[in-house]
């Protein structure tokens, strides 16, 4: 869904190493010209479907 919401990520962009989720979220906050804060909720927004 979130690809879907924003055209410009790809697979790549949510792949993660274990212990490299921070950095994961740091990549997609950066591409996606968002907060942490504003990732969080998106996510949680998308958690309700």
């Amino acid at each position: 869904m979130l690809k879907q919401r924003f055209s410009t990520l790809l697979d790549t962009d949510f792949e993660f190493g274990e212990g490299q989720r921070e950095k994961m979220l740091d990549r997609l906050s950066k591409k996606l010209k968002k907060t942490r804060l504003e990732l969080k909720l998106l996510f949680d927004e998308l958690q309700t479907y």
